[in-house]
């Protein structure tokens, strides 16, 4: 199985920025027709062959309740592909930047694929969900999300 590094995450003064590297770039072509899309990275501050391992993880959200990592988001996992649906602010096709809100991966995060938002098959509208996300908003906030508690 081979993957291939599309790019990376960038961080600067006007927000988060998904640098695509310049052999990806026409893979851009019609994608600014969409207000989000579904972004592939790689956890790769947890490729420590010990974090590969866990098949348990503490849920951050959830005092004192661990999941199977199959069964949560957490970077601890055998392979450590992570996805994110941001909203789309602009994109530069030929400077290979899409600008985006709510990326929860740090700077130099390596960028594996991105796919954009379809509303007719990428939601559910009675979705079952455990007991522990109750309370939480029914949709993902405007404004997106922050980090966890801790990390930069």
């Amino acid at each position: 199985m081979t993957m291939a590094l599309i790019g990376r995450v960038r961080q600067d003064e006007a927000g988060q920025c998904l640098e695509i590297d310049t052999q990806y770039r026409d893979g851009l072509r019609g994608l600014g027709d969409f207000s989000h899309v579904y972004v592939y990275w790689w956890a790769a501050r947890y490729d420590i062959p010990e974090l590969r391992e866990m098949l348990v993880a503490p849920l951050p959200y959830a005092d004192g309740r661990e999941v199977g990592v199959f069964a949560c988001r957490a970077p601890v996992r055998p392979n450590l592909l992570m996805s994110t649906l941001c909203e789309i602010t602009s994109i530069d096709a030929a400077a290979g930047t899409v600008r985006v809100v709510g990326i929860d991966a740090f700077p130099g995060t390596p960028v594996l694929d991105l796919k954009p938002y379809y509303g007719v098959t990428d939601r559910v509208q009675r979705p079952k969900e455990p007991a522990y996300l109750e309370g939480w908003p029914e949709w993902f906030p405007a404004e997106g999300m922050t980090l966890m508690p801790g990390e930069e």
